[in-house]
């Protein structure tokens, strides 16, 4: 029976240790237990312009991991109303939060991806930038949920938007055997923004070590790995932003 395992790291971006702030990213990938037997992960990009755009990610992240982890024990279809059912509560925790610290909901401001895949149907709720690229069992990449910019240059949408945040809802019934997901700073590095496709070199190099791995479910050494790697002059060259990666395989 084939399984999922995976990788997952964070990087604090340059700009953020020459000043000496903290990662403004978080994420969360884990496999469900129950009536279904998919991945689910979410990762979130605090906004650099909100106070507490950090915070923001790592509430947006548990919130929804945890009522992603709830409802796949009981059931393995996933529908769009989940999904906005998920984010209200979210939003709602946020809310808690920057009323007891006397401040807006924006000052928590953070993008979202989240993903439940069992290969075989990928269903993706993204809010702002980041993406979502997949190989397929026929050997190509194809990018599930492209980056979503704002009104003005370099602007993005945030889960704390009003009136309601511009949720994108992709639900991708083609067999996949990887799954690549990211926040903004690795746009650069993984998209090929002229052709508007994935840039495969990229895609393979970081996950042929995953399809490979012989671990089940999260590989330890390969996550350690992967955040040397975002961690490395090679990445940093290219970004200075803060940086999550998650790389799965199917196998």
């Amino acid at each position: 029976m084939k399984a999922w395992r995976w990788a997952l790291a964070s990087a604090r971006g340059t700009s953020h240790a020459v000043s000496n702030e903290s990662c403004d990213d978080a994420g969360f990938c884990a496999m469900s237990h129950g009536a279904s037997s998919s991945i689910f992960a979410t990762l979130s990009d605090g906004a650099g312009s909100a106070q507490f755009g950090g915070y923001g990610a790592w509430l947006a992240v548990r919130s929804m991991t945890l009522n992603m982890r709830a409802h796949l024990k009981k059931s393995s279809s996933v529908t769009e109303d989940d999904f906005w059912e998920w984010i209200d509560v979210s939003r709602d925790v946020i809310t808690h939060v920057a009323e007891r610290r006397e401040v807006a909901r924006r000052d928590f401001a953070a993008t979202l991806i989240s993903i439940v895949s069992d290969g075989n149907e990928t269903i993706i709720a993204h809010i702002g930038d980041g993406s979502v690229v997949a190989k397929l069992e026929a050997g190509s990449w194809q990018a599930l949920s492209w980056p979503s910019q704002g009104e003005y240059a370099s602007t993005t949408y945030f889960i704390t938007d009003d009136p309601k945040p511009r949720l994108q809802i992709t639900r991708f019934t083609e067999p996949l055997t990887r799954l690549v997901a990211f926040t903004d700073g690795l746009e650069r590095l993984a998209l090929d923004f002229t052709n508007g496709v994935p840039f495969e070199p990229f895609l393979e190099a970081i996950s042929t070590p995953v399809a490979q791995s012989q671990a089940t479910a999260r590989d330890g050494n390969l996550s350690r790995a992967l955040r040397d790697f975002l961690n490395s002059a090679r990445v940093n060259e290219r970004t200075d932003d803060d940086k999550t990666l998650l790389v799965a395989a199917l196998k």
